[in-house]
């Protein structure tokens, strides 16, 4: 099975969990009527809280999770592959966990996700962002098993640190999801460079739904879902709407671009580089 259908579903997702799985559900059972074999949606599909405290007292444990409960029994419905870009998941009292979930069509969790990098920034609109002050950091990478070979899971800000893509690409994947919720002022300026390196970089498709619009509390998201194949082309772009974009993609590319530039084989051992001072390098030579 090389090849399938995926599908990016762009949302606007709000403060409720009510409603974006009222508004949301629609989009997934769009794209499975579009022919899609994998869906996946965005960064903190189920929750979009910027107020921690609000976010702290919305977010529910795994086993209660009503977002997460719906879209396990949508997949079911559907019949398909789902991935569920990242839900808000209450660990404590005073931390959450950004994950991100692989479904199966029979509705089952195939493989988990906790976002490892946290989006500590401040970007130059007005906002500052402190991920890690709502979120627990998760410490693996994760590599998920599908009718089409690995899949690695990613999501946003990790999009930043090429060596966790490298890592999940030598491990084997093929494909690689990096659901976002990327902020307009960094999208503009990097949102396609990250994406079509990221996949360049590995010879891989990566697959990248995303939050875009305004929304509480006046943040801004940037949008453009994409689908990128491995020699870097974007095969499907969502522009800046919500909506459902669809790419049929081939795994065999895979195999085609790192055959052209296997770089993934080509990693040599070297020193971390030190600062030398211009004395020092004189009196060396």
């Amino acid at each position: 099975m090389s090849k399938l259908t995926v599908a990016c579903v762009q949302t606007n997702s709000k403060r409720e969990p009510a409603d974006n799985i009222r508004e949301i559900s629609p989009m997934i059972r769009e794209a499975k009527a579009r022919g899609a074999d994998l869906i996946t949606t965005p960064e903190i599909v189920g929750m979009f809280e910027p107020k921690r405290k609000l976010a702290l007292q919305t977010a529910q444990p795994e086993a209660e999770h009503d977002v997460l409960a719906s879209f396990r029994a949508l997949a079911a419905e559907l019949s398909t592959w789902l991935l569920i870009g990242s839900i808000s998941i209450k660990l404590s009292d005073e931390k959450l966990s950004n994950r991100s979930y692989l479904i199966d069509p029979d509705g089952a969790i195939v493989a988990r996700y906790s976002k490892i990098h946290m989006f500590d920034v401040q970007v130059g609109d007005g906002s500052t962002y402190r991920e890690s002050g709502t979120y627990e950091p998760g410490t693996e990478a994760v590599l998920a098993a599908t009718p089409w070979g690995p899949l690695g899971m990613t999501i946003c800000y990790d999009i930043r640190f090429p060596h966790l893509y490298r890592n999940l690409a030598q491990a084997g994947a093929g494909i690689i999801t990096a659901p976002a919720a990327f902020t307009k002022v960094t999208g503009e300026a990097h949102w396609h460079v990250l994406q079509r390196a990221r996949a360049i970089e590995n010879g891989c498709y990566i697959i990248s739904a995303a939050q875009t619009g305004e929304h509480a509390e006046g943040r801004k998201t940037y949008g453009h879902s994409v689908i990128v194949a491995p020699w870097g082309e974007v095969l499907a772009d969502a522009g800046d709407a919500p909506g459902v974009i669809t790419a049929e993609i081939d795994l065999a590319a895979v195999n085609k671009a790192r055959g052209k530039v296997p770089s993934l084989t080509h990693d040599r051992p070297y020193t971390a580089a030190t600062l030398q001072s211009a004395a020092m390098d004189a009196a060396d030579g």
